[in-house]
Order: structure tokens, then C-alpha cells, then sequence
């Protein structure tokens, strides 16, 4: 692994517990990784924090469920609903595998990476 892609993956991973709309485990896995970071503990953190993101990552299909639904307007409000769905249908449309937001911009990034780092 070269230094540029670690420091890459040390920038991704502080964006995505940055990231509003990152998840608490996600924040933790990705603090845990960034603690480890240079110690005999790096690749097992990494391990932990990768099997997280891909736990967490929304594909398109289930952002276009989830924002088309009643529980996506009770989540978003229904006009914001609206706007997160036409979104959605519009990158996937653009050949977007994932939701576009913050924490998930990331999550991509960074396991991407992911064979790299282990």
C-alpha cells in the first residue's frame, strides 16, 4: 500500500464521520481505524471498518425504495421526499450504483480502496 492511498483513506474516513448523515457505527469504526492508524492494530481496524461501510452503504435501488415510500416522507418530509427521489432517479440514471450523500460518497471512496488497505 502506497502512502498516497493511505492518506486518501485517512481523508475519506474523516469525511465520512464529518458527514451528517454518516451512522454512530460507522463514525466509530471509521475513529477506531484512524486510532490504529500506524500500529499493529491498523489492518484488523480496517478489516472492522470496511465490513461496516459495506453494511452501510445505500445502493440506488434502496434510496429510490426507501425515498418513494411512506417511510421515506415520515424520514425526509414529503416534498423534500420528492426531491430526494427525482435525485436518486436521476444518478442512477447516470449510472449511479450508490446514494450520492455525504457518508455514502465516502463509504464509495473508501472501499474502493479496500483492497489496497488489506
Amino acid at each position: 500500500m502506497s502512502a498516497n492511498v493511505k492518506d486518501f483513506v485517512i481523508k475519506k474516513v474523516q469525511e465520512l464521520i464529518q458527514a451528517p448523515s454518516c451512522c454512530a457505527e460507522a463514525k466509530e469504526a471509521g475513529q477506531n481505524w484512524l486510532d490504529a492508524v500506524g500500529t499493529d492494530r491498523e489492518a484488523e481496524a480496517f478489516k472492522n471498518l470496511a465490513t461496516e461501510l459495506e453494511e452501510d452503504i445505500m445502493p440506488i435501488d434502496g434510496l429510490i425504495a426507501f425515498a418513494g415510500s411512506e417511510a421515506g416522507a415520515q424520514v425526509f418530509g414529503g416534498e423534500k421526499a420528492k426531491e430526494v427521489l427525482a435525485h436518486a432517479q436521476e444518478i442512477k440514471a447516470s449510472g449511479a450504483k450508490y446514494c450520492d450523500c455525504a457518508a455514502c460518497a465516502a463509504c464509495e471512496a473508501i472501499l474502493e480502496k479496500k483492497g489496497e488497505l488489506l
